[in-house]
């Protein structure tokens, strides 16, 4: 199945034009079945050897979450196989990893978000920093997103920018007024770019790498907030959970994140819920039992 996997990974590039990222998972995940099955080829493969694989994924302790992204993979690879006519069936289809639990993802409040924004800016790289910090939480934006957005990219009159995400769909999403005010002063600090240079370059003017992205961040986090653990994707599911609090529109949200689906969307509005719950138990009279009373402890005869 060797050269199965390498021309669906050549697809992957070539036709699907999936991130490197994306293509490594798959190499990843394929390479692991094909050395678990040995030289057995893609057309004798069967349903029984992809749940035998799954629960040696399992027995390995691997979480059900990994498990079900492996058994994606597959579902992926024997699709291709099947629309070439190389396969009669997908044998992954109905092969479920364990149950997994569903996993909110974490948030900052609008108070320790706000924290990261409260250092003054003095120099390049500082203005810099804040814009870049400005528009992963004005906007959004995914880290690979913000990386690959060139100056021609933006709208700064009507305050918009074209990003590139997942799968090299693009879309068009507002800037927020401290983050246009941010990109602004970090371009004057670059009188002569064009627009065909990055918007975000490190000191040898080259573009940003997400690694250098995250370490700025973490930085800034650390002695703005006390906490290193801050990501971009962080800011991410702050500003989608805030966004929703606020607007209570899910299909708004959805479009502004790039979601296809809104089901992965519908993730924030269990936050939301769980924001409404901590507040109807703080304000509500009747949201918290009172301790009994010897009387009230006692039936009535």
């Amino acid at each position: 199945m060797d050269a199965d996997v390498e021309r669906f990974l050549t697809h992957l590039v070539v036709e699907r034009r999936a991130s490197a990222h994306t293509v490594a998972a798959y190499r990843r995940d394929l390479k692991r079945f094909v050395g678990a099955r040995g030289e057995t080829p893609a057309a004798k493969i069967t349903s029984r050897h992809v749940q035998e694989f799954a629960g040696t994924l399992h027995a390995r302790g691997l979480s059900p979450r990994t498990i079900a992204r492996h058994m994606s993979s597959l579902r992926s690879f024997f699709d291709y196989l099947v629309r070439h006519r190389e396969l009669g069936a997908n044998p992954a289809i109905g092969v479920r990893a364990p149950k997994q639990r569903e996993r909110l993802p974490k948030t900052m409040d609008p108070d320790q978000t706000a924290r990261l924004f409260s250092e003054r800016t003095k120099s390049p790289i500082e203005v810099r920093d804040r814009a870049m910090l400005e528009l992963l939480y004005g906007s959004g934006i995914r880290l690979a997103e913000l990386v690959g957005i060139d100056i021609r990219d933006l709208d700064l009159a009507n305050g918009f920018v074209t990003v590139t995400g997942k799968g090299r769909k693009t879309r068009v999403v507002p800037i927020g007024k401290s983050a246009l005010a941010a990109i602004k002063a970090w371009l004057a600090n670059r009188p002569d770019a064009s627009g065909r240079d990055p918007l975000f370059t490190s000191r040898g003017r080259t573009r940003m790498s997400p690694r250098n992205v995250q370490l700025r961040l973490k930085r800034i986090a650390a002695r703005t907030t006390g906490n290193d653990g801050v990501h971009p994707h962080l800011l991410r599911h702050s500003f989608a959970s805030h966004l929703l609090e606020s607007s209570g529109d899910l299909r708004a949200v959805q479009e502004l994140l790039g979601h296809v689906d809104i089901s992965t969307t519908q993730v924030y509005t269990h936050l939301d819920f769980q924001h409404l719950a901590r507040v109807y138990d703080a304000a509500h009279p009747r949201a918290r039992r009172r301790p009994a009373t010897p009387d009230e402890g006692q039936s009535s005869p």
